[in-house]
């Protein structure tokens, strides 16, 4: 057997699925055909930032991630939602969740996508244990029941005894296994960028809801002696390519006034990326020697910090059963084992950040007024906003 495992993705879930792996002492290959941006300045730098929630930072730390991490970590102490949906963009109903009224813990911490690359393959780099092969890709699966042979883009071929896809929504592997997939299309789009602004962000994360999605700004480190924050701000597609395409002082112009702003005037500080917005999650997470975790097993609008603190649970859960039998390592018993723990959890959270979503998007008045109303409801009520904050947390199910 050539290797345990082979990762194929090298994104930030493949790149953390080779650290978990590599430290629990399997022998692990993870490939990417695209090598990773880890300049923020460089073409194809993800300029979206992951926030990761206390779970997801507990993860990190056992995995030898996190040393790597805090440093240019910036803490979330609380979340913000305001609904600016009446007639002018401005606030009209305004609910902090402060992580103080669950532990003594931040909610999460902010990096950016880039960065977060660049330490991660910094770590794999210490590992001896593990192989990481970025411009290389996966092209074809075979298995049998006891091992995977995987082709590689080279023309090569491994043996190994699971594959774990956390190659994107589109996933090669997925694919090869004949996993379906449900897609859910919201004819949105979002913009990725960084902004820095007069007015200091405090640590908190603010989402501002209006029409066709949230805006999001989300704390980062000060840039040049100002404060900094990463921005998602999601439109209906045909809007969100018209700001894309906008001259830059005309965009600020535009995105100063959707944040109402709450930061005073924005500036752009860095290039503008887009991106689809799609739901999707596959009918199972794992075939014969194949788990599926990620977007490659589930993807999800960017609200409430989900998609990756789903997938670490993925791949904590996936780790969790190779090392309490790791005689097992990907046969049938531990991949039924994996489904059956994490897919309850995944549609449940695709199906409510779904309809978050579809909340999100409204656009005729009365609507808009329900939802500030269901918002001022809902976090009047104690219990329900401290159940709220503890399911953001992946506290419970």
């Amino acid at each position: 057997m050539d290797y345990d495992i082979v990762i194929s993705g090298g994104g930030i879930a493949g790149l953390t699925a080779a650290a978990g792996f590599a430290s629990a002492g399997f022998s692990t290959l993870c490939v990417d055909p695209t090598p990773p941006v880890t300049e923020r300045e460089a073409d194809g730098a993800d300029l979206r930032t992951t926030a990761f929630l206390q779970p997801a930072q507990s993860f990190l730390e056992e995995i030898g991630l996190w040393s790597r991490l805090a440093d240019h970590a910036m803490p979330l102490q609380v979340m913000r939602i305001v609904d600016a949906g009446g007639p002018v963009a401005e606030p009209r109903v305004t609910r902090d969740f402060d992580a103080a009224d669950l532990s003594d813990k931040p909610f999460g911490w902010n990096l950016p996508n880039w960065l977060l690359r660049r330490e991660m393959a910094a770590r794999l780099g210490e590992l001896a244990n593990v192989n990481f092969r970025p411009g290389t890709g996966t092209t074809a699966l075979f298995t049998r029941e006891g091992e995977a042979r995987v082709t590689l883009s080279d023309g090569s071929k491994v043996r190994c005894r699971m594959v774990v896809a956390a190659d994107g929504r589109a996933s090669p592997m997925r694919q090869a296994a004949d996993i379906d997939v449900k897609t859910t299309r919201f004819g949105q789009k979002a913009l990725a960028f960084a902004v820095t602004h007069p007015i200091p962000h405090c640590n908190v994360s603010t989402e501002i809801h209006r029409t066709g999605g949230p805006f999001t700004l989300v704390p980062l480190p000060d840039l040049d002696g100002r404060p900094c924050s990463a921005v998602v701000w999601m439109e209906d597609g045909p809007k969100a390519q018209h700001l894309f395409d906008l001259d830059a002082a005309t965009f600020q112009a535009e995105m100063s006034e959707r944040s109402c702003f709450l930061f005073g005037p924005l500036e752009l500080a860095s290039r503008r990326t887009l991106w689809p917005i799609i739901a999707q999650e596959a009918e199972r997470l794992s075939s014969q020697r194949l788990a599926l975790v990620a977007e490659a097993a589930h993807v999800v609008p960017p609200i409430g910090a989900q998609g990756l603190n789903m997938s670490l649970k993925d791949l904590a859960a996936l780790r969790d059963l190779a090392m309490s039998r790791p005689e097992g390592l990907g046969d049938a018993q531990m991949l039924d084992a994996y489904h059956r723990s994490r897919i309850t959890d995944i549609r449940a959270r695709v199906a409510g950040i779904t309809a978050l979503n579809r909340i999100s998007q409204l656009s005729a008045q009365p609507l808009r007024d329900i939802r500030a109303k269901g918002l001022d409801a809902l976090y009047g009520l104690k219990p329900v906003r401290t159940s709220l904050m503890q399911m953001g947390l992946g506290a419970r199910g």
